[in-house]
């Protein structure tokens, strides 16, 4: 995984933490969504980069 993909990661993941508490102190359900959305984005990210690095060694 290049740094460059694994920090737009983790930016969206912290993005999306920061929008879920804001929803959670602020009551609002769709900020809520939102967040734990980015935050799965992110995971779904890390992995597919993740099954990259692993391929790349097996072929390698």
């Amino acid at each position: 995984m290049s740094m460059k993909d694994r920090a737009k990661a983790t930016a969206k993941n912290v993005e999306g933490k920061l929008q879920e508490v804001a929803g959670n102190v602020t009551g609002d359900p769709q900020a809520q969504a939102e967040g734990k959305a980015k935050q799965a984005e992110a995971k779904i990210r890390h992995t597919t980069e993740d099954v990259k690095d692993e391929v790349k060694k097996v072929v390698d």
